[in-house]
C-alpha cells in the first residue's frame, strides 16, 4: 500500500488538431449499413459531413482525427460546458468553431429539441446509450425525418462495447482504418491489466469509489454497473457498490463504515455550480484539490477506515472513465492496489503516449499526481 496521500488529477487533453479554416469536404458518400454498439444495424450515408453528437466529444475527435468538429452541426453543450469547464475552455481555445457549434439542448434534463435538430440538416445523430434512451419516442421523430440515430456506449466501460462504439464511428465518419488502430489499442492494454491482476493471484482489496460533486457534507453517487464500477472490477478490486445499487446511487454511510474499504477513490471534475465539489482539471491549483479531498477524511468514522489510516484516499478526474483512454485509470487503480505488479506501469506516461501518438493533443501536459509533483495544470 502506499503510504502518502496522492491526489491524481487525471485531466483530459483534448484529442484534436484542427485547423481553423476548416478541411476540406469528406468524399463521395454511399449508403452504408452499420452496427452499432446496441446490436442495431443503422443505415447512413457515409463518410458523414454533417453530424449531430451528444457526447464522448474527445473519442469522436480522436476517432476521426484532424477536421473533426468541421463536420460537427450541432452537439450538447451542457454536458461538455457545465460538466467540464476547464477543458471546454482549452478546446474553445484552440478551435473556436467549438463554441460556435448549435446546441440541440440535453435529454439528460429533457430539453433535447427534435425541430432544433431537424432544421440542422444532420446525415446522423450519434448518442450515447443513456441519452439514445432518454430520447425515447424523440429518436422515432428524428428517423421520420430521415435522420438515423447511432448508438454507443462507452459507459458499459466493457472491451466489446468500447471497440464496437469506436468502429461504428470510424465507419460513419470514413475513418475505420484509425478507429481500428484505437480499438486494438485499447483491447491490449486492458489486456494487460487483466493480466497482471490474475498473476498477482490473491483476493482483491475492497474498493469505494464516490463522486466527488456534492463534496464531503453530503455523500454523492457510487457507481455498480457502469463507469467506475465495472473499471474497478477490471483493475482487480472488490467494489463495494456492487449488488447494493442497480448502476450509480449514493451509499448510506453505515454500510460505508461498515464495509471499511483499503481503498477510496473519489471522483472529481471542474463542474459549474459545484461549489464544494473536488476541483480537478486544467488550471486547478493542486493544493485545492488537496484540501477538498483532505476534507473527506473528517467525515464521521472516515479517520478510522483502513483507506484513510494507511493514506489510501485517492481523487481520480471523474472524465476517466468511459473514454478511449480510461485504460490510464485501469492502471492507476491497479497500480495503487497491486504495486509490485504494476511497478514498471507509468499511468502518466500511457495518456501522454496516447495523446502524443494518436490524436495530436494541445500543447503541454495532462496534470497527473499532483499532490506528489506538485505541479499545476
Amino acid at each position: 500500500m502506499f503510504s502518502i496521500l496522492r491526489t491524481v488529477a487525471m485531466s483530459i487533453v483534448l484529442a484534436l488538431a484542427i485547423t481553423l479554416a476548416g478541411v476540406a469536404t469528406p468524399a463521395l458518400s454511399a449508403a452504408i449499413a452499420v452496427t452499432d454498439a446496441a446490436g442495431r444495424s443503422v443505415s447512413v450515408e457515409a463518410p458523414a459531413a454533417r453530424v449531430v453528437i451528444l457526447f464522448n466529444y474527445e473519442e469522436f475527435a480522436a476517432i476521426v482525427g484532424p477536421g473533426a468538429f468541421d463536420r460537427v452541426v450541432g452537439f450538447d453543450r451542457i454536458v461538455w460546458h457545465d460538466w467540464r469547464r476547464s477543458i471546454w475552455d482549452k478546446y474553445v481555445a484552440a478551435v473556436p468553431r467549438v463554441a460556435e457549434i448549435p446546441d440541440i439542448g440535453d435529454s439528460y434534463k429533457g430539453t433535447f429539441s427534435v425541430e432544433k435538430v431537424i432544421a440542422l440538416h444532420p446525415q446522423i445523430v450519434i448518442a450515447p446509450k443513456w441519452a439514445f434512451d432518454a430520447l425515447g419516442t424523440q429518436v422515432a421523430q428524428l428517423e421520420s425525418a430521415g435522420i438515423p440515430t447511432l448508438v454507443i456506449n462507452y459507459n458499459a466501460m466493457t472491451v466489446p462495447t468500447h471497440v464496437a462504439s469506436t468502429l461504428a464511428i470510424g465507419s460513419v465518419m470514413g475513418t475505420r482504418a484509425r478507429a481500428e488502430e484505437l480499438a486494438a489499442l485499447y483491447r491490449s492494454k486492458v489486456e494487460d491489466v487483466q493480466d497482471r491482476v490474475r498473476k498477482a493471484n490473491r483476493a482483491p482489496p475492497k474498493v469505494y469509489v464516490e463522486l466527488g460533486e456534492k463534496g464531503p457534507s453530503e455523500y454523492d453517487s457510487s457507481f455498480a454497473a457502469d463507469q467506475w464500477g465495472p473499471l474497478i472490477g477490471t483493475a482487480g478490486g472488490d467494489n463495494i457498490a456492487k449488488g447494493k445499487i442497480e448502476s450509480e446511487a449514493p451509499l448510506s454511510p453505515e454500510y460505508v463504515l461498515a464495509t471499511n474499504p483499503d481503498f477510496i477513490f473519489i471522483a472529481g471534475s471542474n463542474w459549474a455550480d459545484a461549489p464544494n465539489a473536488v476541483e480537478m482539471g486544467f488550471g486547478i491549483p493542486p493544493n485545492l484539490t488537496d484540501e477538498r479531498l483532505k476534507a473527506y477524511e473528517a467525515r464521521p468514522g472516515w479517520s478510522g477506515l483502513k483507506a484513510v489510516e494507511h493514506g489510501d484516499l485517492y481523487a481520480i478526474h471523474h472524465g476517466i472513465a468511459r473514454t478511449l483512454f480510461d485504460y490510464v485509470g485501469m492502471q492507476f487503480i491497479a497500480k495503487a492496489m497491486y504495486p509490485a505488479e504494476f511497478a514498471d506501469v507509468d499511468p502518466e506516461a500511457s495518456l501522454r503516449d496516447y495523446f502524443d501518438r494518436r490524436t495530436n493533443p494541445l500543447r503541454g501536459r495532462p496534470c497527473l499526481l499532483r499532490a506528489r509533483q506538485n505541479r499545476d495544470c
